[in-house]
């Protein structure tokens, strides 16, 4: 086996592929189905423990429930760590910033985000599991933000939309560097707030209202899906499904806030047409998606897809008959639809089941 052909993640899915099939080679010869003589055994529980340890060694994969327990408050408490150094970072900078003159000011701005940038390479380079790597990226790009924003204040330069790809260049840098999600989340946000404002600025408002046309982030939500067609994320755990998760949420959510308020709307029609015609946008796309994501077999697609159904729908039935009809009933018919959308998953999956054991 070639250990270092693998990513992290299929790596750790190697590991459970090991555990299930201990499981069920136990479970079988409990069943009396089949067994393996003592030497057989012996020599396919050497090699599987050999391969384990080798794996935990390269990949700093989880090899037991245990582990997975601890990695997962390690990952926890990782966040956390960083979220909180970078808010403890960012209220140091004003508490003392106004008895430090502009040379020094300048300085600490350019140097400290260019240290902790090299400090989380370093880190991410030595260190399994890059714990402390993400911490101090994340606290590096806080300071890369405040540099950013505390020279435009010291030197007077006009508020742009440009910091914001600034911002998700480098949040990208540390995110890939890294392997963080919460960066690489990020900057999919900050790209996608500079595309929106360019657009709106395009269009003739003043780059800061460009959240008043919740249309503005249809196409960056496009980009940003698109994205991991063309980009290989072998190496780098879910990096995938944050990509396709958060461009379905920036395109569905402001189709369901202009399915509600469509005199907010690029269209110059009647609000209620516009609000229309986004209801049934909504309804349609989401549905698109969920067979997209089956298809696929994206799961987080799925999901994001249900909700945003789901959510589509529910705002409907209070449309329709929240005003006049009694609350028992209401609740009621939501509980049926419920039913209903159980029964429609159910039978979809049913015939998935049966045309994998077809094939």
């Amino acid at each position: 086996m070639q250990e270092k052909s693998l990513s992290a993640a299929n790596a750790q899915q190697r590991v459970d592929q090991i555990h299930a099939f201990q499981q069920e080679m136990q479970q079988l010869e409990h069943d009396h189905v089949m067994a393996i003589s003592v030497e057989q055994k012996s020599q396919l529980d050497g090699y599987h423990n050999q391969l384990l340890q080798r794996l935990a060694k390269v990949y700093d994969v989880d090899i037991s429930s245990q582990s997975k327990q601890l990695s997962l408050g390690m990952k926890i408490a990782s966040m956390l760590g960083a979220l909180a150094m970078a808010t403890s970072l960012f209220f140091l900078f004003y508490q003392f910033w106004g008895y430090i003159n502009t040379p020094v000011q300048v300085a600490i701005l350019v140097v400290a985000p260019v240290l902790l940038f090299w400090l989380s390479l370093k880190l991410a380079q030595t260190e399994q599991g890059s714990y402390y790597s993400k911490i101090a990226a994340l606290v590096s790009l806080a300071c890369f933000v405040l540099n950013l924003s505390m020279l435009g204040q010291i030197f007077n330069i006009t508020p742009s939309p440009n910091a914001f790809a600034v911002w998700s260049a480098f949040a990208f840098l540390l995110a890939y560097a890294c392997n963080a999600r919460l960066l690489l989340f990020f900057g999919i946000v900050s790209l996608s707030g500079f595309i929106a404002m360019k657009l709106g600025s395009w269009s003739g408002m003043y780059w800061i209202s460009f959240g008043e046309r919740p249309e503005n982030f249809f196409v960056p939500s496009l980009i940003i899906f698109a994205l991991p067609q063309f980009i290989s994320h072998r190496a780098f755990t879910g990096f995938e499904s944050i990509y396709r998760v958060t461009a379905m949420m920036m395109l569905f959510l402001p189709m369901l806030i202009l399915s509600n308020w469509g005199d907010i709307s690029y269209l110059d029609w009647d609000a209620e047409v516009v609000e229309g015609v986004y209801q049934v946008s909504g309804f349609v796309i989401s549905a698109a998606a969920i067979w997209l994501g089956v298809k696929r077999q994206w799961g987080a697609v799925t999901n994001t897809g249900n909700v945003f159904f789901i959510l589509f729908l529910y705002t409907k039935f209070f449309d329709w008959w929240w005003q006049w009809m009694p609350k028992y009933i209401f609740f009621f018919i939501l509980g049926l639809s419920a039913l209903l959308a159980l029964m429609v998953f159910k039978r979809i999956r049913s015939s998935n089941l049966n045309q994998g054991a077809a094939s």
